[in-house]
């Protein structure tokens, strides 16, 4: 395999730039600038040099033995002062090098998953830690990171290994001291990952919401405040505001976050009945954004008014323009005054905060399948307990899906395909 190099910090001046060399290579790399490179695990400030004895630059410089560093290969780290001029040239002469060559995007961490220093689900967990801009994402990467779902899986695993040996074991030694009726403890064991699995794929849709953000749709009918809080809650003019109806066309967003959640707020056009063309455009964009918003809040004129968009459960709803009000109540807002803002901002973190409680460890659709695709196999293992032992065989056999279904949550079978896509999303020197 190739040794390959690459920048592992951001582009650009900085006061220390890391140069991470790794493979088979990495340390004759690596002694080929610096002289006495230190044992592993140990710093150590060198002089680095061209092959003509030029300083390049004075470096701290770092070596991880073989199975002992991230990739689970040699490297040799370079720690550089951040100058351009200094990282440009130390990758000019790496790629001079024979046997280097610049890595791919994320292909030092596909090397920790083909090492064995990683499973998939880690290196998931790796790709949305760096792209964490919350506190509430950063907490899940991380859980991801530490390998919580695997070794969650682990145990699921190991209760079907258990299971399905019981029933192998009254197959293939009938006539030998086992247990003749072995059903009540595999009914246990598979009723026990059962549950656990289903619990765990109900918690994906949360925990995917906080990976990528939550939606909350402002509705209402045109005039009613919708852009002006908008704008108040975002703190600037994010949207154009006006005392003629219909002045917002287009779905507006703004990002925030709310106690370390991530929420995108949108700012909706006004919900009425319209001949204008463009407007109707609008409308409609208006009506589909907020059904498929995680939390809609409703902003009315009166208490009596009537939207042409259903309540669910969990929806806020607020009398708008609370500056005009003679008589206010902590249901009324204005995004003039900032009156009642803070109440509502309140309101919203809370109920996203409650519904985030139940997000499980595993974050993506892709583990939700995998889930999904294990309990429909024990579903099937379970009914076919109830047929006696002359379906034990096919009930092993449904075990061992289930356990496969498994195996490609952490990236032991049947993920190859997935492989490129996830780790063209990484950066060079990851």
């Amino acid at each position: 395999m190739d040794t390959i190099f690459a920048l592992a910090t951001a582009q650009g001046k900085a006061g220390v730039s890391v140069i991470r060399i790794s493979g088979a290579r990495a340390r004759d790399a690596g002694e080929a600038f610096c002289e006495n490179l230190p044992v592993s695990h140990k710093a150590a400030l060198r002089n680095l040099t061209d092959l003509q004895g030029t300083l390049i630059d004075q470096a701290l410089v770092l070596t991880f033995e073989d199975r002992k560093s991230f990739t689970g290969e040699p490297v040799v780290e370079f720690h550089l002062h951040g100058s351009t001029a200094i990282v440009a040239r130390m990758m000019e002469l790496l790629g001079g090098v024979v046997g280097l060559r610049l890595a791919e995007p994320g292909e030092f961490t596909r090397r920790a998953l083909e090492n064995g220093k990683l499973d998939l689900a880690q290196v998931e967990g790796l790709a949305d830690l760096i792209d964490a801009e919350t506190e509430a994402q950063r907490k899940q990467a991380v859980r991801v990171l530490a390998g919580d779902l695997g070794r969650t899986a682990e145990i699921w695993r190991s209760d079907l290994i258990r299971a399905a040996s019981l029933l192998e074991a009254t197959i293939d030694f009938a006539d030998e001291d086992v247990p003749i009726d072995v059903t009540p403890e595999v009914l246990v064991l598979l009723e026990r990952s059962e549950r656990a699995i289903i619990k765990e794929a109900e918690g994906v849709k949360t925990a995917e919401r906080i990976r990528a953000g939550f939606e909350v749709a402002i509705i209402g009918a045109p005039n009613v405040g919708k852009s002006t809080l908008l704008n108040s809650i975002a703190g600037r003019d994010a949207a154009i505001t006006s005392e003629y109806a219909g002045t917002t066309r287009d779905v507006i967003e703004v990002k925030l976050d709310l106690n370390g959640l991530p929420v995108t707020i949108l700012d909706t056009a006004g919900l009425r009945e319209t001949e204008d063309f463009v407007e109707k455009i609008g409308i409609d964009r208006a009506l589909d954004r907020a059904e498929k918003a995680d939390l809609r809040v409703f902003l009315k004129s009166t208490v009596e008014e009537q939207l042409p968009i259903e309540q669910r459960s969990g929806d806020i709803e607020m009398l708008g323009k609370a500056d005009l009000f003679v008589d206010r109540t902590r249901r009324s807002v204005s995004g003039k005054t900032g009156e009642g803002v803070d109440h509502l901002v309140a309101a919203i973190s809370k109920t996203l905060l409650d519904r985030s409680a139940s997000a499980g460890i595993a974050t993506r659709e892709r583990h939700r399948q995998a889930l999904l695709s294990s309990q429909k196999y024990l579903s099937a293992a379970k009914e076919g307990l109830d047929f006696g032992p002359d379906y034990y065989d096919l009930v092993a056999e449904d075990m061992r899906s289930a356990i496969r279904a498994l195996n490609s949550l952490i990236g032991h079978v049947d993920v190859e395909n997935l492989l490129d896509e996830i780790f063209s999303s990484f950066c060079l020197g990851k």
